[in-house]
């Protein structure tokens, strides 16, 4: 299994916004999507429901660290704008 460690800002922007850590330790044990960003940043993205409705919580993860790096997170309701189509 992959190791994580996460930054100070993903930690404070968890609590900025809201997000479980389970949800977030979810989403990277089994991301519906994983999308390369930039550089070494991978989005590891999954559909939830938070609060009775329907997000995506969107992990950026820098794969170059090691542990891998958890560099920020966030949720959006803008499902369609960051929803890859296979």
């Amino acid at each position: 299994m992959t190791q994580f460690r996460y930054s100070a800002h993903a930690f404070s922007e968890m609590v900025k916004r809201n997000i479980n850590r389970s949800d977030v330790d979810d989403v990277l044990a089994e991301p519906m999507q994983k999308i390369t960003e930039q550089n070494e940043i991978v989005c590891y993205q999954s559909k939830m429901h938070l609060s009775g409705k329907p997000y995506l919580l969107r992990i950026m993860v820098n794969e170059i660290k090691a542990p891998f790096l958890v560099v920020t997170v966030y949720k959006t309701s803008k499902i369609d704008k960051y929803w890859r189509q296979p």
